[in-house]
């Protein structure tokens, strides 16, 4: 099965820490990366830029409507995220939990709506 693990961080607290502390971080990033991907379960994962970064599209009424920055305002905010293929929605937790942000944000665990292309209706 495949998860998502979503990781959403404070961006202020994270600007709030030393360059020092930041690196840390980093370094328990670079390390549970080499962990899933030897484990197998790794698909793929990366960070995203800031939601300051970020455009929000919608269409209503046939009309496109951009907005910049984040769809909503929150303290915590999408930074990243890790795509794992694994036996059970435990082991995607015990992945999760690894996170290192999980210690000052939230990791959501999402399972993964995987279609079969050869089914699926044809477009018309």
């Amino acid at each position: 099965m495949q998860f998502m693990l979503l990781i959403y961080d404070d961006g202020q607290a994270w600007q709030a820490m030393s360059e020092e502390e930041r690196n840390a971080v980093m370094g328990e990033y670079w390390t549970y990366t080499e962990e899933l991907q030897k484990s197998g379960a790794f698909v793929a994962g990366d960070a995203l830029q800031p939601t300051d970064t970020a455009t929000t599209v919608r269409v209503r009424d046939g009309e496109q409507v951009l907005t910049d920055g984040p769809f909503a305002e929150t303290k915590e905010q999408l930074g990243g995220y890790y795509l794992v293929d694994v036996e059970s929605i435990d082991e995607a937790i015990h992945w999760a939990t690894k996170i290192p942000s999980a210690r000052f944000g939230s990791i959501e665990v999402r399972p993964v709506m995987v279609f079969n292309r050869e089914e699926a209706p044809a477009a018309s």
